[in-house]
């Protein structure tokens, strides 16, 4: 049995700190990426590198970013409260699904928690804009909200437009219609537009691949 709980990313880390020597002497907290206060990258990264804190000192700071931000993908991919793809038995089951993870994604989205918003998109994703163009992969669009949604805009279902469709062996078709809102910023109108997401499951999450964003207009109009 192993002794060293975790998923295979906190076990590597956990033991990297097993040959460590505490004649070294600094302080760990030092080397720390700059995190908002109360992330769970921060948060494991001193619960991890308290472990043996002489070794991490040299360990290069983006190195020790990079191995958190995947322990908390893989973890918020663990977490995620969706049923996978093969215990889906009929289409109730399926809405319920992605209705869960719709809520979930632009939860974060408004709250602008970006590390839970990227945690549902794919490295590798695409999205289509009918104004702004085409975004590829996690990291830009992540950028993207970062910069232009974060502290101006929200995002509504538009109750009684979404639709859901199977896709065998893959996941899910997600399509409707969002209404966006601008909090203190009355100057800007609501606007409305349609969507489609293509949901994946794999290595045990939902993910987003594929994102088409279009039909731009002012709320109701």
């Amino acid at each position: 049995t192993n002794p060293v709980k975790g998923n295979a990313s906190e076990r590597a880390m956990v033991l990297s700190t097993s040959t460590c020597s505490s004649k070294r002497p600094g302080n760990f907290s030092t080397h720390l990426p700059v995190l908002p206060s109360g992330s769970p990258i921060l948060s494991k990264a001193r619960s991890l590198m308290s472990l043996c804190p002489m070794k991490w000192l040299f360990v290069p700071s983006i190195t020790v970013y990079l191995l958190l931000t995947a322990v908390f993908f893989a973890r918020s991919a663990s977490a995620q409260s969706v049923p996978p793809l093969e215990k889906i038995q009929n289409q109730d089951d399926l809405n319920k699904a992605v209705v869960s993870l719709d809520a979930a994604l632009f939860d974060a989205y408004n709250r602008c928690d970006l590390l839970k918003f990227a945690s549902f998109l794919d490295e590798h994703v695409e999205f289509y804009h009918d104004q702004g163009g085409v975004t590829l992969g996690r990291d830009a669009l992540t950028e993207t909200v970062k910069k232009n949604i974060c502290g101006t805009t929200t995002r509504e279902l538009v109750p009684g437009t979404l639709q859901v469709y199977y896709m065998k062996g893959y996941g899910a078709i997600e399509m409707g219609v969002h209404r966006f809102h601008h909090p203190g910023h009355p100057e800007i109108a609501d606007g409305e537009g349609r969507f489609v997401h293509l949901w994946h499951y794999s290595d045990g999450a939902w993910k987003i691949t594929r994102v088409l964003s279009y039909d731009h207009h002012s709320a109701g109009k």
